[in-house]
């Protein structure tokens, strides 16, 4: 039942607090959901979290939790400086888990039609450490709801091969779900774990599988006629996709049921220049789950968790912050996560217009979060 679902505060209260309870002023999940609010008010900056608490009305502070002193009322606000070390200090993990399950409590019914979960990463590049490497992290993205599911630091002696099973097991309902993913998570293991969660794969084969794209093209493809074509334009191109699927089964990948050939091409409108580009792709979907235009859907949609690294970038400006502190980083990209979520589960499409809705009212964004 919707009332049975778990709030964002109830959801907060599972990460650990950090800090020594000797001391402690402000309870962390106060802290955290005023630190949400802040951002979904548009906050780019942890100097701007403070300023936007710093004007909170009364009222809402208190129905988040702060209880003002009437004797020094500014003392019983959570400065800068508290929400900036407890950030730096924060579980991440715990973080991303609790903030990935209220979003995915709240997204509509996928029964009866398939679910994309894109899988892709992306660095910081203003949070570089000391030793000049950049905060690196990768996450899971439904391709309709553009809901990060699941966010995971890429640490600095791994890479986003070995990081793939554990931000999936993050995922707990990911049975049925079609994950689409770039070359390099072209790997025989990461298809025997989706296999094994009841999940299917759409990948690409490129270079690092020399003898799968060798099989792929060694298929009779002159001899099977096109099965999908669309057409598109943006980004100063119009582009022609063609698509041909034909049944396999002795493709040297775990499950695969189905090949793909897609044929881009490509139009500069400016210079006129034409490009065509050939893509093999490999399926554990059968004929029977999913149709040639479904499967050049999944493929095209996967891009769109670029559309939320962009949203990021532009309108947060991730990559210009220079945050640096232990978690900090990783914590503003949870926030803009859960922002951008939240806004989406509104029905949102201009995040940046919304963002400046929210500014003039410091309510709004509590009632997004489901807060008031």
């Amino acid at each position: 039942m919707p009332e049975e679902i778990p709030g964002l505060l109830e959801r907060l209260s599972e990460v650990p607090d950090p800090r020594d309870p000797r001391g402690v002023r402000h309870a962390l999940v106060v802290v955290l959901a005023l630190t949400a609010c802040a951002v979904l008010a548009g906050a780019t900056s942890l100097l701007a979290v403070g300023e936007w608490i710093a004007d909170a009305p009364p009222y809402l502070l208190e129905h988040l939790g702060v209880r003002p002193d009437p004797l020094c009322p500014k003392r019983c606000l959570p400065a800068e400086t508290t929400v900036r070390r407890l950030l730096g200090r924060i579980d991440g993990d715990a973080l991303d888990q609790s903030v990935g399950r209220w979003l995915a409590d709240r997204r509509g019914s996928t029964e009866g039609r398939l679910r994309g979960l894109a899988v892709d990463g992306k660095s910081l590049r203003g949070a570089a450490r000391a030793t000049g490497r950049k905060i690196h992290l990768l996450a899971a993205c439904e391709h309709t709801t553009g809901l990060v599911l699941a966010q995971l630091d890429v640490g600095e002696k791994t890479n986003e091969i070995t990081c793939f099973q554990p931000l999936l097991t993050a995922v707990a309902d990911l049975a049925g779900a079609v994950v689409t993913s770039d070359t390099m998570h072209t790997q025989r293991e990461h298809a025997e774990y989706l296999l094994g969660r009841c999940a299917h794969y759409i990948v690409i084969a490129k270079g690092n599988q020399k003898k799968l794209r060798a099989q792929l093209k060694s298929l009779p493809w002159k001899r099977i006629p096109m099965q999908g074509r669309t057409r598109g334009t943006g980004h100063g191109r119009g582009e022609i996709r063609r698509i041909k699927v034909c049944t396999v089964n002795n493709l040297l990948f775990p499950g695969a049921r189905q090949a793909t050939q897609l044929k881009r091409r490509r139009v500069d409108r400016k210079t006129g220049k034409v490009s065509i580009k050939t893509v093999y792709a490999v399926t554990d979907l059968t004929a029977e789950q999913v149709t040639p235009a479904q499967l050049a859907a999944l493929i095209r949609d996967h891009w769109k968790i670029e559309s939320l690294h962009h949203i990021r970038d532009v309108t947060f400006a991730e990559d210009a912050s220079q945050l640096r502190t232990g978690t900090a980083p990783r914590a503003m990209a949870t926030w803009r996560n859960l922002a951008i979520g939240a806004l989406r589960l509104a029905g949102k499409t201009n995040i940046a217009s919304a963002l400046r809705h929210n500014a003039r009212d410091a309510c709004r964004p509590l009632a997004l979060l489901g807060l008031m």
